[in-house]
């Protein structure tokens, strides 16, 4: 078999890097692709886990609801905390700034 583009030097170099560049894009977009579908079954998978925990009995709605509403609180003063420790750190920041400055 011959190859067309091999008779003539050049040729058919720009097609075959930009035909290169689309499998490697096709390639990157499957592998993303694949991952996203783990990811899906990965999470169908825990929720049929507590689907099925929750029908048999072994887990209390109620329980876990409450749960969730303590998380949600934790969560919450978590966040308030960190504000006010990014407030404290900005105003040592400025105190810093403020004595390099009278240097």
């Amino acid at each position: 078999m011959s190859n067309h583009g091999a008779d003539r030097p050049g040729a058919g170099g720009a097609e075959l890097d930009r035909l290169e560049e689309a499998v490697d894009r096709a390639l990157v977009k499957l592998r993303a692709a694949r991952d996203a579908a783990k990811e899906a079954e990965q999470r169908a998978e825990r929720s049929d886990r507590l689907m099925r925990q929750l029908v048999d009995g072994r887990q209390d709605p109620a329980a876990l609801a409450d749960r969730v509403a303590q998380l949600e609180a934790e969560n919450e003063d978590l966040r308030d905390r960190i504000g006010r420790g990014r407030e404290a750190v900005d105003g040592i920041l400025a105190s810093i700034r403020f004595l390099e400055e009278r240097r």
